[in-house]
Order: structure tokens, then sequence, then C-alpha cells
């Protein structure tokens, strides 16, 4: 069989029991299937102490060749404005509505709207208009018949004429005790042999970037202590044979290195501005980036106060991502205690597992997902639920009272988005990992020897250093979709 290193080389295995920097194993994987018994000198009290899981699940990898990684999102098709105030009074044929700025033109996210704003109503479109007061039965429905140029003092104000005879049913003078209301177009009406509609809309796109940051460690092993090297005798295909060399010590720090990867990516912040992280002396710190957590509860969904242990509190998660995209199927990934929470609330329904259950991510295949640790159900939409080692290890987030995180909801599949480097609609996973690459340099996962032992000869330090390199970024698209659940 062919060998291949951990990303890096190929492993060239020696006729002779040499150690050189080509013949180094770094994937301690393949010493689990042909070296088993090297776990007998170690017991594992803590088990498989790695976390490494969740983004080698959901997310892909692609390579990206600059330092700034930017997408378009586009905006909802239909448009509702809440918070509008009227300046009629009640029982007027007519008024003017007040629209506020914010929604005209919002600040964040960045936004493709002109920065002067503009509504999307215009004239001679109908809509309705909405009370907001819990447990009002007022509306109206109207039609337009002028709208502003510009914002004047916070507003953007539409004129409307209603259809009602007996004219506006809510309270008016705004600042002066008028209610909140909620607007939305539904139609249009014109008069026979006018003019059609004036102006048009612009599809509104939300622009979003992400930075990559550079995440390196090494494993340092004196030059005395090489005699703690072990051997394997390997067959390639095309029946030659060899040695190759491995450390065991090493192992660890690879894997150690490999959940640095994903939890990296889940944690990250952007470094904000005069901030000690931006200020500190090279060669630390950086501009940080866009994790997982910090996207989704800046500009997903939260929970938080618990857990839903309910239906009805479920139901509450459901209706929301109804109010988004309404992706069919959805990833939970818990820890331990909402893996419980969440099987208790199954398990109190009458013939829910049979009944309810999913596994149309794995094409129904019921031994598919349970293999790979999923269960499923049905409730509006196709939800998987899987534990998360990383909320459970104690010496992570399983360990944490403040800031804890319970779980994090992702969609399955991918969405369309606008590329600005590609300049063209592409598909995307929902959770997709970019790493810098280019024809003559690949930093996905960079793995080397330097020093002078172990076959290296690059110093004169009398030891070797087996070093570990990747520059990613994690990008969460339709972060809208997504939902963490907070304590």
């Amino acid at each position: 069989m062919a060998v291949l290193g951990t990303p890096g080389f190929d492993l060239q295995p020696s006729a002779q029991q040499v150690a050189t920097a080509t013949n180094y194993i770094t994937d301690f994987d393949f010493l689990n299937q042909y070296l088993p018994d090297t776990y007998e000198k170690e017991f594992e009290r803590y088990g498989n102490r790695t976390v490494a899981s969740f983004l080698r699940m959901v997310g892909a990898e692609m390579p990206s060749n600059s330092d700034l990684i930017k997408w378009a999102e586009q905006g909802r098709l239909h448009t509702k404005y809440t918070g509008c105030v009227s300046e009629g009074q009640t029982a007027d044929d007519t008024a003017t509505w007040r629209i506020p700025e914010a929604q005209v033109n919002p600040p964040a996210p960045a936004s493709s709207q002109p920065t002067g704003g503009f509504s999307a109503i215009r004239v001679g479109q109908t809509i309705m208009i909405s009370d907001e007061t819990a447990g009002s039965t007022l509306f109206n429905k109207a039609i337009v018949t002028a709208v502003a140029t510009t914002v004047a003092a916070g507003f953007f104000d539409i004129t409307v004429a209603y259809y009602e005879a007996g004219g506006q049913a809510m309270d008016g003078i705004a600042g002066t005790g008028a209610v909140n209301c909620s607007i939305f177009i539904y139609g249009s009406e014109f008069r026979k042999g006018v003019d059609g509609m004036s102006g048009s809309l612009e599809a509104q796109d939300f622009i979003f970037e992400n930075s990559p940051i550079i995440i390196k460690d090494t494993y340092e092993v004196s030059g005395s202590d090489m005699a703690q090297i072990g051997w394997v005798e390997i067959s390639t295909e095309d029946g030659g044979t060899g040695y190759l060399w491995y450390l065991k010590s090493e192992h660890e720090t690879r894997l150690r290195f490999e959940d640095y990867l994903e939890t990296a990516m889940v944690e990250a912040v952007p470094a904000e501005a005069a901030s000690g992280a931006i200020a500190a002396a090279s060669p630390v710190g950086n501009k940080g980036s866009e994790g997982v957590f910090y996207v989704v509860n800046n500009r997903g969904n939260v929970w938080s106060g618990g857990n839903p242990t309910t239906l009805a509190g479920f139901d509450s998660v459901i209706q929301r991502l109804d109010k988004q995209g309404a992706i069919e199927e959805n990833v939970i990934f818990v820890n331990r205690d909402f893996s419980f929470d969440i099987d208790d609330m199954l398990a109190a329904q009458n013939s829910y597992g049979a009944g309810g259950t999913s596994y149309g991510l794995f094409d129904n295949d019921e031994e598919m997902a349970l293999n790979l640790g999923f269960t499923g159900f049905r409730r509006g939409y196709d939800f998987y639920k899987s534990d998360w080692k990383y909320l459970n290890d104690p010496t992570m987030r399983g360990g944490l009272t403040g800031g804890k995180i319970s779980g994090l909801l992702v969609p399955a599949g991918s969405t369309t988005v606008y590329d600005q480097i590609l300049g063209k609609n592409a598909k995307r996973p929902f959770l997709h990992v970019r790493y810098r690459a280019s024809e003559t340099e690949d930093r996905r996962y960079k793995t080397w020897i330097t020093g002078s032992a172990g076959g290296a000869s690059s110093s004169n330090f009398d030891r070797m250093d087996v070093n570990f390199l990747s520059e990613r970024a994690v990008c969460t698209l339709g972060a809208n979709n997504f939902f963490l659940f907070k304590q």
C-alpha cells in the first residue's frame, strides 16, 4: 500500500533503519492498524482524548489565495417595517406614516443598499398596517399615494389613503402616545390607462467577510532522546519493502494541533480596535477571526436561560426557523445534559420514536445514522442529534460555568452565495473552512522537520523539531439559520 504523510510529503520507506525526514511517520493512525500493541505501554485512562469531530462531519474545506474572504448573501424578497408611527389620527381618511431610518438603511450588517437609504414602498402599492400592541385587533389596509425621497428626523415618510370608510383605526400623532405598527406590501392597484409603476427595487445583498488566522505548534526532542524512535516495516503497492520511523510523543502533539484546528475555528473572535491582541508585540497576535460561535451569537439565533426541555420550548425554536430560511434538515450538536433533555422530551411523547423518527439526511438508513452517532426525529423539520465531545470535555468547554454553551444547531446542505473573488454565484456548504493555498504553497496543514537530528540538517542545534502550521478561516453562511443554545 502507498503511505502518505499527513499532510506534507510522500513517505519514502528506507531499505535500512536510517532515520531521515522522508521516512518519518507523523500519522499515528497508521500505527493503530499495524502496531496495536503500542498501546499496551500506556493505559489511556481518559479514553480517546481528542475533541475534533464537529467540522469533520459537517464542514468542507476549500482553498483560498487571499488574506480576506468576502461573500454576499441575499436579503429577503419581501420587506416588513416595524415600529412605524402615524401622524394621522383615528378616523382620518389619509395619513402620513413614518418608517424608522434604521430599517430603511440598516447600519449592520453591511448592506449593498445606497447609503442615503430608501424604502421598498412605492406609489400605487397596497399595504397592510397592523397595531403591534399586545392583544390588539386593530389594522388597516391602504394604498400609497406619496413617498419621501429622503430620510428626515430619523424617519422615512409615506402618505397613504385608507380603503376602510371609517379611516385610520389606530391612535396617531407621532410622539404623543401613538402606537407602534407593522407595515408590509401585499400588492398594488392602478386606474385604467395610466402609466406603470414608478421606480424599481434593487436586490438587497449583505456583504460578509472573514480573515484567516495562522495556527502553529511544534514538538521538540533532543538528539540524545532520538533513541526512543520506533520502526515500522511496510510493503508498498509495487511490492517493495522498507522501514518508517515514528516518535510516540510527537503523535500527541499532532493530535493536540488537530484539535486546535477545529476549536480555533469554533471559538475565534475578531480583535476589537485598540485591543491588547492587536497591540501585542510580534510574533503573537493579529486581527483575529470570526469563529462559528461568534458569528451565530451576533448574526444568528440564540436560546438562553436553560435548554428547551419541552415540546413547547422546542416549538419556539421551530417557529424561529420558520421565519428564516426554513432549511428542511438540521443537525444539533449538544452536550450531555442537552442530549438527555431531548431524549426525555421525545420519550414523553406517545409512539414518538416509531412515528416521528427520520433519517432523511442518511438516505433514511437508520443504521447509517446511528453508526455516525446521530439520532433523528421530525417536528416541522428533520433534526439529527449528536453528542459533541468538545462541549463535554472538562478541560475545555465541558468545565465552564460562565459562557457555557450546551448546543449548536447547524443547517445541513449548502446554499447559494455570490463569491466576490470568482465574480459569480456559487454553491457553498453552510459551514466550511477556507485555507490559504496557491500553486506553490499549500497551508491547509503543513508539517516539516528542522534541526540536526532525525535526518534534518537545517541548524546546528542538537535536536529535532517537528513543526506544524495551518492558515485558515471558517465561513458561516446564512447564520440566520443557525441556533446557539447558551446557559
